[in-house]
């Protein structure tokens, strides 16, 4: 299993829009989350700077394969239509990353 965690901006118009759709996110993009093998996923807001952190823990053998699957589906992309556009990437994020990733410097069970 792989800790992992990931930072984006939120437009600030849009964070109350973000949060009704996450209070209900689509069962086929539960679905797809689960089949690419990512569990104990959450995203939190930090205000007022107005950035999502996500953190999850990925159970597979081949993170690229299964980020290619997730974005291959339609539903996926659907639910993607909606929540991109109030998203804002990080200035600093590598260069084709939606969400920058974010380096774990410490854990403890």
């Amino acid at each position: 299993m792989q800790r992992m965690a990931q930072i984006i901006g939120l437009k600030a118009e849009e964070i109350e829009r973000y949060k009704e759709v996450h209070a209900a996110v689509w069962p086929e993009v539960l679905a797809t989350i689960a089949r690419c093998n990512i569990r104990n996923y959450s995203i939190f807001l930090r205000e007022p700077e107005n950035l999502l952190f996500a953190y999850f823990e990925y159970h597979g053998d081949d993170y690229a394969a299964d980020s290619a699957v997730m974005a291959a589906d339609p539903k996926t992309q659907e639910w993607w239509k909606i929540t991109d556009p109030m998203q804002q990437p990080l200035s600093t994020s590598p260069e084709g990353e939606w969400w920058a990733p974010a380096a774990e410097v410490f854990h403890v069970d």
